[in-house]
């Protein structure tokens, strides 16, 4: 083994250590004219990548911006060959670190960086290799984060020949395949378990903790039944709104405030802490505006406890009577799709909230049924938890694992490939210099 560039590590002697610009070439995107770019595939020829395009897969083929080979070479923008490597160069999207590969040629916009390797080497493998890179340790710091070809290009990169770098891309392709798979796998059973929980919850808040209970018809068509001798009430008339003494921050306001003492709140939970603030108790908030009103990705509804702001993309409500942990429980049990107004951006209006009806059970009923909530919640809690413990193992092997490979720390043989199952379809790429 031998030191690398950096002297932070050890690379076998067999392999070379160069600095990124002795591989290859960094170069900037282009910008193009609002009117000259957002075109289909079928009016034009070349795809136009912008960052959002990142969060696609590992090889970037489609987009929703065409433009015209005309109009690139008129405004002198670089069109990228197939197998150049992308990635963000500005902005918090730079600090992802996704590198992503050109699946056949386009432009980039002004806001990423192509590398394109000389002579022959493996893209799949320098992917791999730039995956590790922190960018963070590199970027220009300031209210934008930004990075230059002179600061990429100077990175310390240890590869081997090319024989190699192809082996061990498709020894990791075919690892990390198998590691995502069952990362997949993990992420599908806590969905499910979610699911089970919440049903298990909605069960308990509109049908009581009784299933031998006489029940009674409603005109409500979302809650066409209900035990006896609950009640039907809107919101408005079981929790009080507390809107009006909400005070909205500015993103500016909340950047200068340094302590960080309370929460702040929005929509989504706690967006921020500041130093000041405006409740203090027990409240419950609940989305007022964005998508999640209709995809339920996140809760809707949340309990906030002892000091804190609220922004004004939540509600703010307090039970008039009652136990907190039921309201909460059946705000968040509640589909609020017709009351949910605009399109472009959904929103839930205190008028349409207060208005919307709930089955409410006597108080003795709501204790008994919120013990059984936390009762519950304490049961899930831990098989929650074990399974993102295992997603983290996953996910930290599977780091760990390109890291070992890319760096010679474990060497990759041809039976390695055989038991990873993949003796055949490698990615390879040669480039001239």
């Amino acid at each position: 083994m031998s030191a690398t560039a950096d002297g932070k590590s050890l690379a076998p002697c067999d392999w070379m250590t160069k600095t990124l610009k002795r591989f290859g070439s960094l170069v900037g995107g282009s910008g193009f004219p609002v009117d000259e770019q957002g075109f289909s595939q079928a009016e034009m020829e070349i795809p136009f990548f912008k960052v959002k395009d990142l969060q696609s897969p590992l090889t970037l083929t489609e987009t929703d911006n065409y433009v015209s080979k005309e109009t690139a070479a008129r405004l002198g923008a670089t069109v990228f060959p197939q197998s150049t490597i992308v990635f963000a160069k500005v902005g918090a999207a730079l600090l992802l670190n996704r590198f992503r590969i050109l699946g056949r040629e386009g432009c980039i916009d002004n806001n990423m960086m192509a590398f394109q390797l000389m002579g022959k080497h493996d893209v799949a493998f320098f992917r791999y290799v730039l995956d590790g890179v922190d960018l963070s340790a590199n970027f220009n710091q300031g209210p934008v984060p930004s990075v230059n070809t002179r600061q990429l290009g100077s990175i310390a990169i240890t590869a081997p020949q090319f024989p190699e770098q192809k082996r061990i891309a498709a020894y990791l392709d075919a690892s990390c395949a198998a590691i995502d798979a069952a990362v997949a796998a993990k992420r599908r059973q806590l969905e499910t378990l979610d699911a089970l929980r919440k049903t298990v919850i909605h069960r308990a808040v509109t049908q009581g903790l009784n299933s031998d209970v006489e029940m009674q018809t409603t005109d409500v068509e979302w809650i066409p039944v209900v035990p006896k001798h609950w009640r039907v009430a809107r919101v408005k008339d079981v929790l009080e709104f507390h809107n009006t003494i909400r005070v909205p921050l500015s993103a500016a306001e909340r950047g200068v405030m340094t302590a960080r003492t309370y929460d702040y709140y929005g929509a989504s939970g706690v967006i921020d802490k500041v130093e000041d603030y405006h409740f203090d108790g027990t409240y419950i908030l609940i989305a007022e505006d964005g998508a999640n009103l209709l995809t339920r990705s996140k809760p809707l509804a949340f309990l906030a406890s002892g000091k804190f702001w609220v922004n004004n993309h939540a509600h703010i409500l307090k039970p008039r009577w009652g136990d907190d942990t039921f309201f909460v429980s059946l705000l968040e049990a509640q589909d609020y799709s017709l009351f949910v107004t605009g399109a472009a951006q959904p929103k839930l209006t205190m008028e349409n909230l207060g208005r919307y009806k709930l089955a409410v059970p006597p108080l003795a009923q709501q204790q008994a049924i919120a013990a059984f909530i936390r009762e519950k919640d304490a049961e899930f809690r831990p098989l929650f938890a074990q399974i993102e413990r295992q997603i983290e193992t996953l996910v930290a092997y599977r780091k760990s694992l390109i890291h070992e490979c890319v760096t010679g720390q474990r060497r990759v043989t041809e039976e390695d490939l055989r038991r990873a199952g993949r003796a055949g379809s490698i990615h390879a790429v040669e480039h001239r210099p």
